[in-house]
């Protein structure tokens, strides 16, 4: 089965139902980016009237973890994957529509490649920027994930 934007929108109103309901959905994607976006409303909102930190996190780490599950089922591996940790910034009020994009998907086939041939867990960092409506970003998230061959 191939990974398309589509088809990960239905997983995630059936395994991740708070990234649906907040809005996260996923535009597009190919081996090498992901654009997912979501939109500011009432239910995702923080008290000073802009997107929830958290709600932001969801899209930015579909929009990296997109890109991991994409590239692990191209390998045709049992391959696990993980957020060993993750860093945020955060430069403007996140209202309107956001659109997190993560062009990293390059950094993961070297990963996975050393994973199947040594069988140790293998770590990387992945990128994803939020912009508004207007191009100006919002915010920044960097994750680091883990791949590992499962045993």
């Amino acid at each position: 089965m191939t990974l398309t934007a589509s088809k990960l929108n239905g997983f995630l109103m059936f395994k991740l139902p708070s990234a649906y309901i907040c809005g996260v959905r996923t535009k597009s994607l190919n081996p090498d980016s992901c654009v997912v976006t979501v939109r500011h409303r009432w239910i995702n909102q923080n008290p000073f009237k802009s997107m929830f930190w958290a709600v932001q996190g969801m899209a930015a780490e579909l929009s990296t973890g997109a890109l991991v599950m994409l590239r692990i089922a191209e390998s045709k591996k049992k391959i696990s994957m993980l957020v060993l940790s993750n860093e945020a910034s955060f430069t403007k009020k996140a209202t309107g529509k956001i659109t997190f994009t993560c062009q990293d998907g390059h950094l993961i086939q070297d990963a996975i490649d050393k994973t199947v041939a040594t069988g140790d867990g293998q770590t990387f960092w992945m990128k994803a920027i939020g912009v508004n409506q207007d191009g100006v970003e919002v915010s920044t998230f960097k994750f680091q994930w883990t791949v590992r061959v499962k045993a």
